[in-house]
């Protein structure tokens, strides 16, 4: 098993789906997996520390857990059949462990929630995994600054975003989102 960590969590350029990209840290491979909205919006509010008036489901199902004395242990991807990926979720309580089937996602956005770690199966990241360009370049060097280019069109914030990404400028790449979805209703 690889142990991984969140890379990003993004709207595609279509703009119609959300991808979360996890990497080992000793692994030049990437494991990108399609999640949908609301999951997506869970586990980004978990990576930058937004806060909600009331509880998300996985808010809620974390204080359940919490109040029956269970917590996440780990979770791991382990399989993927038909492009549909599959993930157990390990929750424990006085050493005695149980484990569920879940969606990659739910069990993602629980696992931050108990800062449990996140593992992918050596076969998940051998069938799935890719080593995404510009890797491997300079891995020492800091992130590059926005180049400035055309942000009147989608076409134009679509390249912006495609950049951050690579470049690994989540922060930029979140904004960039949001200004093409923004584009997108107003048009």
């Amino acid at each position: 098993m690889i142990r991984v960590e969140i890379i990003n969590v993004y709207l595609t350029a279509k703009g119609d789906e959300f991808i979360i990209l996890l990497r080992g840290p000793q692994d030049k491979r990437t494991l990108p997996i399609s999640i949908g909205q609301l999951e997506a919006q869970s586990i980004a509010t978990q990576l930058y520390h937004v806060d909600f008036p009331r509880p998300l489901t996985h808010d809620l199902f974390k204080t359940a857990l919490d109040r029956t004395g269970y917590g996440v242990a780990s979770v791991v991807i382990n399989d993927i059949v038909d492009s549909t990926f599959y993930a157990r979720l390990m929750i424990i309580k006085d050493d005695v462990a149980i484990e569920l089937d879940s969606r990659p996602s739910d069990a993602i956005a629980l696992a931050l929630r108990f800062s449990a770690p996140i593992f992918v199966e050596e076969k998940v990241m051998d069938e799935s995994g890719v080593v995404l360009p510009d890797e491997s370049k300079n891995p020492g060097e800091p992130k590059k600054m926005v180049e400035k280019s055309d942000t009147t069109t989608p076409e134009g914030i679509n390249e912006q975003l495609l950049r951050a990404i690579r470049e690994e400028r989540y922060e930029d790449a979140a904004q960039l989102r949001d200004k093409l979805k923004n584009f997108s209703k107003s048009n």
